[in-house]
């Protein structure tokens, strides 16, 4: 799904791109089938999907590592479907670091200038430049077996950006590293695109690492670009289940669509209840089958009736009550056998939800604004 036009300076564009790989059974495979983007100058855009999804293959392919079957790739203006990987001015930074065991840091970081023939001078002012972006500008002397994995991750993100590229290309590099310092990376990575000001394009499976870095992302599946946005709207009004269910945690209630106004529409869920729902455009007509996505933090919950989301509100038992620390989810079954998961936050742990226990008699509801309606 594209998004509005924009007169921003465009640094990558992907004009129907496809990949078709030999496949023996069925002749070839499509790992991407057909993708247009357009990604900005100066932004950090991920590219999100799960294993499989063409992700990777689209990045190689920006990279110069694979040549599509077919389409164009621009960058700032330049076709480069069929230039070289060494002609492009991009840099990839890999999960596996691939850094040099027996150089130090500021060998590592030099290697590609060296390549290059630049001179000693320059060299070394770039060098000290880009150590001091990444904050390891004392560990120039160390080898990289003597550097945490958070440290080897900024080395090879040192050597890629020292070459100055136009666009930096990252594929899945924080994978490796722990769950806290995966979560530091993340913000170094950020404060460094800032800085250098250069288009970052970010490959991940992570919906958390997407929607903390990035200024928009494009979630992707079965090689096709589902959907692109800044990450408030690919979270808070996705166009596909695929999307909802993939980015964070949604319920999915099934039903057929009654009529509507044009932004409140009327669905019989398929348990016998009725549910209304904003949305500017509905691409389906009264009697057509549709599905209401609601985030199980988007529910009222408690021992009586919640008086702010009265169109929606439903009675049921509380099936199971697991507690996580910072949250608590309650799994409800409503009428019809319909399982509804409400996500309280443990404030103080004091709230009406907090009263409940499992078998309880619950009510739950929801504003009409904060469910999505889906028809694919």
């Amino acid at each position: 799904m594209s998004e509005p036009s924009t007169t921003k300076p465009v640094a990558v564009e992907l004009r129907k791109i496809v990949k078709q790989f030999p496949d023996g059974a069925n002749g070839v495979f499509t790992a991407v089938d057909h993708v247009d983007l357009q990604i900005y100058d100066g932004e950090f855009f991920s590219l999100l999907g799960p294993s499989g999804c063409g992700k990777t293959t689209t990045l190689r392919m920006i990279a110069g590592l694979e040549l599509p079957t077919s389409g164009n790739i621009v960058i700032h203006g330049k076709e480069m479907a069929n230039e070289p990987a060494f002609r492009r001015p991009v840099n990839t930074v890999f999960q596996r670091y691939a850094l040099f065991p027996h150089m130090s840091v500021r060998d590592n970081v030099a290697f590609g200038l060296r390549m290059r023939k630049t001179g000693r001078r320059e060299i070394e002012e770039r060098v000290n430049e880009v150590l001091k972006l990444v904050r390891l500008e004392t560990m120039g002397n160390r080898r990289p077996d003597q550097l945490s994995g958070g440290q080897q991750q900024r080395v090879a993100l040192a050597r890629s950006l020292v070459n100055r590229p136009e666009v930096l290309l990252l594929d899945e590099p924080l994978a490796a590293l722990d769950l806290k310092l995966r979560q530091a990376m993340r913000e170094e990575l950020k404060r460094i695109q800032k800085q250098v000001g250069i288009t970052f394009i970010f490959v991940t499976h992570d919906q958390e690492e997407a929607l903390t870095m990035s200024d928009r992302i494009a979630v992707m599946n079965d090689g096709v670009v589902l959907q692109v946005g800044k990450p408030y709207d690919i979270y808070e009004d996705p166009t596909t289940r695929f999307v909802a269910d993939f980015i964070g945690e949604t319920n999915f209630l099934n039903g057929t669509l009654i009529g509507g106004d044009g932004q409140r529409f009327t669905v019989n869920l398929d348990n016998g209840a009725q549910t209304i729902v904003n949305c500017d455009v509905v691409q389906a007509q009264p009697g057509a089958r549709v599905t209401i996505a609601i985030r199980p933090e988007k529910i009222f919950l408690g021992a009586g009736a919640a008086p702010d989301a009265q169109e929606n509100s439903y009675t049921g038992r509380v099936e199971e009550i697991i507690y996580i620390g910072t949250d608590t989810y309650y799994h409800i079954r409503l009428a019809g056998d319909l399982l509804v998961v409400a996500r309280q936050q443990n404030q103080d742990y004091t709230g009406k939800a907090a009263m409940l226990a499992e078998g309880d008699t619950a009510y739950i509801s929801w504003r009409a604004h904060n469910a999505s309606l889906l028809t694919e």
